[in-house]
């Protein structure tokens, strides 16, 4: 190495003077001699290089592989970074001034040769893992257990996709996919047995005890009677009989529980299911209900009930003769409270129509209800009882008949309510006595002098007399 510096420092110095001498000013040339000399000034390069790669948002997958890219890292280190010559050991003196002269179109004599074995293993390793995350999807552990345990004692897999309960909700195909993944891809086989070798053994085995039975499971015990009661020794006796038929996690219990399941659904060998009336009508349930027997259903007599509530029905109506009889009692007593006792009528009044405030009396056979205005009177003006501003000017009238009767007529909008009932517009009512009339809010009792009206009677009957 001491010759070798001593060669490389006599063309160095010569290079340098022809620099000195022809391009003094330039500062391209000075950084070509600063690199040179760093270059041939020592055996290996000395070149700073970052490994830190463009910080940006990963993707998922590029996130698993940049994992794998920084294990394999740490386990095999840096790459081999081995220098190689030019052709030739030592540069001739023409190519030293060609590297002096030509400051930008430098080419250094150390180059980098990194080893291509280590790309090719980080990428076969890095698209391992995407393979098998796409593969794993939402089946569990579990899952795959129940899968193949079903499978082995269905040898179907529709009624594995009928009859087993997964972890979520999968369809016919994707059980299908899943089964022959299992079967045919080394990669999710190996991957799903890992995990199912990882479960817990109180895991294992309540996933088997949920497997399904088979045919020949359901055909030892379809032969035990309907009629019989079995208890749970009978069933341990069959599972000793029967080792190699019945699944290993198999207990007298869960056999006792499938064989009542049998029997409810008729499918035991001395049941039998009836078959279906033949013809096109087949019997449904309003059918059904038309042929049973109604008198069948009546339940029978309860004559103590009977008794009871024949006497409670008496007392009830007891009780309403008397308030019936007391009504008129406590009747006088709410009208001197109130003030709504019969008015002393003179000769002239035939009715009177009382109100909360105002009492209107009747001293002809027709007057008119309303709201009174400047340009049209009213004979009774309802608005001195309280706010009349929805009752029409002309809302109604009130005439006596000949033979007594009195009846009102609605010339309003609004509709009258006597006792209750509405009349409407252009109809009219009889009026009795105590009879309550309603206008727009407005409630009055129509109240009839009947001894005048009894004496107008019996006049209008002498005068048809004659």
């Amino acid at each position: 190495m001491q010759a070798g510096d001593s060669v490389v420092g006599a063309p160095m110095a010569v290079a340098g003077a022809q620099s000195r001498s022809e391009d003094e000013d330039s500062l391209g040339i000075k950084d070509v001699k600063r690199m040179a000399s760093q270059a041939f000034g020592s055996g290996l390069p000395k070149r700073r290089s970052s490994s830190r790669s463009i910080k940006r948002k990963k993707f998922d997958d590029e996130l698993v592989e940049s994992s794998l890219v920084k294990s394999s890292s740490r386990m095999k280190g840096p790459p081999m970074i081995e220098p190689i010559r030019c052709s030739g050991s030592e540069p001739s003196s023409s190519e030293k001034k060609k590297v002096t002269k030509s400051g930008t179109s430098l080419t250094p004599p150390l180059t980098m040769a990194v080893n291509p074995a280590a790309i090719t293993k980080r990428v076969k390793k890095s698209k391992q893992p995407l393979h098998v995350t796409k593969d794993l999807g939402r089946w569990k552990p579990t899952d795959d257990l129940l899968l193949i345990n079903a499978v082995l004692q269905t040898t179907d897999l529709t009624s594995v996709h009928l009859g087993v309960k997964f972890s979520c909700r999968f369809t016919l195909r994707e059980i299908k996919e899943r089964w022959y993944a299992l079967l045919y891809d080394p990669v999710i086989s190996k991957l799903a047995w890992q995990a199912m070798r990882q479960l817990h053994p109180e895991a294992i085995a309540a996933i088997q005890s949920k497997a399904l039975f088979s045919q020949p499971e359901e055909a030892l015990l379809a032969k035990i009677g309907s009629t019989s009661q079995p208890k749970v020794d009978v069933f341990q006796e069959l599972l000793c009989k029967h080792p190699s038929v019945f699944h290993p996690s198999r207990t007298p219990k869960s056999l006792l529980v499938h064989w009542q399941l049998l029997k409810q659904y008729y499918l035991l060998d001395d049941q039998s299911v009836q078959p279906l009336p033949k013809g096109d009508q087949v019997l449904n349930f309003s059918d059904a209900e038309q042929m049973v027997d109604d008198v069948k259903l009546k339940e029978s007599r309860d004559e103590v009930l009977e008794h009871e509530l024949m006497i409670s029905d008496r007392h009830q109506k007891k009780e309403i003769r008397q308030l019936e009889q007391e009504l008129p009692r406590w009747q006088v007593l709410v009208d001197n409270i109130t003030g709504m006792s019969m008015p002393d009528f003179d000769n002239q009044t035939l009715a009177a129509l009382r109100g909360r405030m105002v009492r209107y009396l009747m001293r002809s056979r027709e007057i008119t209800l309303g709201r009174a205005t400047k340009d049209k009177p009213i004979d009774v003006d309802l608005s001195l009882e309280g706010p009349a501003w929805k009752i029409s000017r002309k809302q109604g009238m009130i005439k006596l008949k000949n033979n007594g009767d009195f009846f009102i007529a609605n010339e309003g909008r609004r509709p009258i309510y006597v006792d209750g009932r509405p009349v409407l517009s252009g109809n009219k009512w009889k009026l009795n006595n105590n009879s309550v009339v309603e206008i727009a809010g407005l409630r009055f009792v129509f109240l009839i002098n009947l001894e005048l009206i009894s004496m107008i009677k019996a006049e209008a009957a002498k005068l048809t007399q004659q």
